[in-house]
């Protein structure tokens, strides 16, 4: 029996249980997944086929809670053009996203903590360029002629379960010169957001230490009593601000 003539066997979603259509299968590694169910995978996740259906499951999962943290995400700052690094200074957190109705697409919304470093790269895309003779056909040139292109990226290199970076463009269009106001102005959007993200982590880090540091007893000022302040950096005794 022929390509066309054999019979379609119809195969099920091992995560919703949905029947599959015709082009609708993305492979697993020990199952099949629907294209709704692969639509609510993280946009930055790149391994669907080496994962398993267990896999698959704790990432929607984790995709599901995301969407709390996107209801709580509030902008403090947003740094880039089209594709917009978000920033909650006030929780810690921050996203990526190219759409202006983010909340809708639900992005990853992550930890300042979880960034683990920035890395910007120049691509260059090389198109060669032809001569038309009098019947219109087209020739290369000796030597070859090129016309040269350039793009800005920024990865952010990041600790989740399920991807490792985050790569995008910085340029709203393709930068024809090196030295051009373009360039320029994609470089330091790059910059901007790396060190801006460095910061932010450096300083949830040194949050952390400070909070799992060991207490040490103080004399409150009130009081005069030997106490190691409470949570709010209180006096046990009398509940005056002794600080940290």
């Amino acid at each position: 029996m022929g390509l066309f003539g054999k019979v379609f066997e119809k195969k099920a979603c091992s995560i919703c249980g949905g029947e599959i259509g015709l082009l609708g299968n993305r492979k697993l590694e020990d199952g099949n997944l629907c294209k709704d169910c692969a639509k609510k995978l993280s946009p930055f996740f790149s391994e669907r086929r080496r994962s398993t259906v267990e896999q698959i499951r704790e990432q929607l999962e984790w995709r599901e809670d995301n969407e709390e943290r996107v209801a709580a995400f509030n902008v403090t700052r947003t740094l880039g053009t089209e594709t917009k690094v978000l920033l909650d200074e006030d929780a810690g957190r921050f996203l990526v996203t190219s759409t202006s109705r983010w909340r809708e697409a639900n992005p990853d919304v992550l930890d300042f903590s979880q960034v683990t470093g920035c890395d910007t790269e120049t691509r260059e895309t090389r198109t060669e360029m032809h001569w038309k003779d009098a019947d219109g056909e087209e020739h290369s040139y000796t030597p070859p002629r090129y016309d040269v292109d350039y793009d800005v990226y920024l990865t952010i290199h990041v600790n989740v379960p399920y991807y490792d970076s985050i790569t995008f463009k910085l340029n709203d269009y393709r930068i024809e010169e090196r030295d051009s106001v373009e360039f320029r102005e994609a470089e330091r959007r790059a910059a901007e957001i790396r060190e801006a993200l460095t910061q932010l982590r450096e300083s949830e880090r040194e949050k952390a230490e400070a909070a799992a540091a060991p207490k040490t007893a103080q004399t409150c000022p009130f009081c005069g009593a030997t106490t190691i302040p409470d949570a709010n950096g209180r006096c046990e005794y009398c509940g005056g601000a002794m600080g940290a």
